[in-house]
Protein backbone atom coordinates (compact mmCIF):
# COMPACT_ATOMS: atom_id res chain seq x y z
CA UNK A 1 0.00 0.00 0.00
CA UNK A 2 2.17 3.16 -0.93
CA UNK A 3 -0.21 5.58 1.10
CA UNK A 4 1.35 7.25 3.91
CA UNK A 5 -0.93 8.08 6.50
CA UNK A 6 -0.17 11.43 9.46
CA UNK A 7 -1.60 11.60 13.00
CA UNK A 8 -3.54 14.22 13.54
CA UNK A 9 -4.77 13.91 17.17
CA UNK A 10 -3.79 11.37 20.02
CA UNK A 11 -6.46 11.08 22.95
CA UNK A 12 -5.57 9.03 26.25
CA UNK A 13 -8.71 8.07 28.74
CA UNK A 14 -6.96 7.85 32.21
CA UNK A 15 -10.05 6.45 34.34
CA UNK A 16 -12.96 4.34 32.43
CA UNK A 17 -15.72 6.47 31.14
CA UNK A 18 -13.24 9.78 31.91
CA UNK A 19 -13.16 12.38 29.19
CA UNK A 20 -10.18 11.72 26.96
CA UNK A 21 -7.30 13.86 27.39
CA UNK A 22 -5.87 15.15 24.27
CA UNK A 23 -2.07 14.53 23.96
CA UNK A 24 0.78 15.98 21.31
CA UNK A 25 2.76 12.86 21.98
CA UNK A 26 2.49 9.61 23.57
CA UNK A 27 4.56 6.40 25.10
CA UNK A 28 3.32 2.91 23.85
CA UNK A 29 4.71 0.03 26.12
CA UNK A 30 3.56 -3.77 25.33
CA UNK A 31 0.34 -3.11 27.10
CA UNK A 32 -0.87 0.05 25.35
CA UNK A 33 -0.91 3.47 25.67
CA UNK A 34 0.89 4.84 28.93
CA UNK A 35 -1.66 6.82 30.74
CA UNK A 36 -4.97 4.91 28.80
CA UNK A 37 -7.18 2.94 31.25
CA UNK A 38 -7.14 0.29 28.73
CA UNK A 39 -3.44 -0.22 29.04
CA UNK A 40 -2.85 -3.79 30.29
CA UNK A 41 -6.30 -4.76 30.46
CA UNK A 42 -6.96 -5.89 27.02
CA UNK A 43 -4.32 -8.07 24.24
CA UNK A 44 -6.57 -7.03 21.33
CA UNK A 45 -8.12 -3.53 22.14
CA UNK A 46 -4.25 -2.01 23.34
CA UNK A 47 -4.40 1.15 21.11
CA UNK A 48 -7.66 2.59 18.76
CA UNK A 49 -7.42 4.30 16.00
CA UNK A 50 -9.65 5.95 13.56
CA UNK A 51 -9.50 8.26 10.57
CA UNK A 52 -9.89 11.44 10.17
CA UNK A 53 -11.96 11.29 7.27
CA UNK A 54 -14.44 8.93 8.77
CA UNK A 55 -15.08 11.51 11.42
CA UNK A 56 -15.87 14.16 8.65
CA UNK A 57 -18.64 11.18 6.86
CA UNK A 58 -19.88 11.15 10.58
CA UNK A 59 -20.36 14.50 11.09
CA UNK A 60 -22.25 15.27 7.48
CA UNK A 61 -24.18 11.84 8.47
CA UNK A 62 -24.89 14.08 11.72
CA UNK A 63 -25.50 17.27 10.23
CA UNK A 64 -23.04 18.68 12.06
CA UNK A 65 -20.09 21.08 11.28
CA UNK A 66 -16.75 19.29 12.80
CA UNK A 67 -16.87 15.52 15.27
CA UNK A 68 -14.36 16.64 17.93
CA UNK A 69 -12.27 13.06 18.05
CA UNK A 70 -12.58 13.12 21.92
CA UNK A 71 -16.32 12.13 21.67
CA UNK A 72 -15.30 9.03 19.56
CA UNK A 73 -13.32 7.40 22.54
CA UNK A 74 -10.39 6.54 20.25
CA UNK A 75 -6.71 6.84 20.87
CA UNK A 76 -5.36 7.76 17.74
CA UNK A 77 -6.96 9.94 14.33
CA UNK A 78 -4.68 8.72 11.05
CA UNK A 79 -5.49 10.62 8.42
CA UNK A 80 -4.50 9.66 4.37
CA UNK A 81 -4.46 6.30 5.33
CA UNK A 82 -7.61 3.94 4.58
CA UNK A 83 -7.14 1.68 7.95
CA UNK A 84 -9.35 -0.67 6.92
CA UNK A 85 -6.82 -1.38 4.44
CA UNK A 86 -4.36 -2.72 7.45
CA UNK A 87 -6.41 -6.22 8.05
CA UNK A 88 -4.32 -8.39 9.63
CA UNK A 89 -1.08 -6.67 8.80
CA UNK A 90 1.29 -4.81 11.00
CA UNK A 91 1.81 -1.35 10.84
CA UNK A 92 4.89 1.32 11.71
CA UNK A 93 3.58 4.96 13.17
CA UNK A 94 6.83 7.04 13.61
CA UNK A 95 10.07 5.48 13.83
CA UNK A 96 9.79 3.06 16.47
CA UNK A 97 6.18 1.91 17.55
CA UNK A 98 4.36 -1.48 15.53
CA UNK A 99 0.77 -2.30 15.69
CA UNK A 100 -0.92 -5.06 14.63
CA UNK A 101 -4.54 -4.58 13.42
CA UNK A 102 -6.59 -6.87 15.91
CA UNK A 103 -10.41 -6.02 14.66
CA UNK A 104 -12.68 -3.37 14.10
CA UNK A 105 -13.63 -0.98 16.50
CA UNK A 106 -17.26 -0.92 17.11
CA UNK A 107 -19.19 2.19 18.44
CA UNK A 108 -20.53 2.21 21.78
CA UNK A 109 -23.57 3.05 23.70
CA UNK A 110 -21.66 5.87 24.38
CA UNK A 111 -22.15 7.14 21.22
CA UNK A 112 -25.51 8.50 21.49
CA UNK A 113 -24.90 10.38 24.58
CA UNK A 114 -21.57 11.84 23.03
CA UNK A 115 -22.81 12.69 19.74
CA UNK A 116 -26.33 13.22 20.12
CA UNK A 117 -29.37 11.09 18.67
CA UNK A 118 -28.14 8.69 16.11
CA UNK A 119 -24.27 8.53 17.03
CA UNK A 120 -24.47 4.87 17.51
CA UNK A 121 -25.97 4.25 13.89
CA UNK A 122 -23.59 7.11 11.83
CA UNK A 123 -20.42 5.95 13.68
CA UNK A 124 -21.80 2.01 12.29
CA UNK A 125 -18.82 1.16 9.73
CA UNK A 126 -16.60 4.40 10.22
CA UNK A 127 -15.64 3.33 14.18
CA UNK A 128 -12.22 2.87 13.30
CA UNK A 129 -9.96 -0.47 14.26
CA UNK A 130 -8.39 -2.28 17.36
CA UNK A 131 -4.64 -2.83 17.38
CA UNK A 132 -2.24 -4.86 19.69
CA UNK A 133 1.03 -3.81 20.07
CA UNK A 134 4.55 -5.48 18.51
CA UNK A 135 6.74 -2.74 19.61
CA UNK A 136 6.64 -0.07 22.01
CA UNK A 137 8.15 3.56 21.79
CA UNK A 138 6.90 7.51 21.34
CA UNK A 139 4.80 8.71 19.07
CA UNK A 140 3.42 12.27 18.26
CA UNK A 141 1.10 14.30 16.38
CA UNK A 142 2.32 14.46 13.01
CA UNK A 143 4.17 11.06 12.48
CA UNK A 144 3.59 9.13 9.65
CA UNK A 145 1.81 5.79 9.77
CA UNK A 146 2.90 3.22 6.91
CA UNK A 147 2.37 -0.29 6.64
CA UNK A 148 5.13 -2.38 6.86
CA UNK A 149 6.36 -4.25 4.45
CA UNK A 150 7.74 -8.12 5.38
Amino acid sequence: MPQIGKIEWIGLRPKKKATLVEAAEANINENGLEGDHYSGSSKKRQVTLIQAEHLNAVASILQKEAIDPQLTRRNIVVSGLNLLALKDQKFQIGADVILEMTGLCHPCSRMEENLGEGGYNAMRGHGGITTKVIKGGSIKVGDKVQMLRE
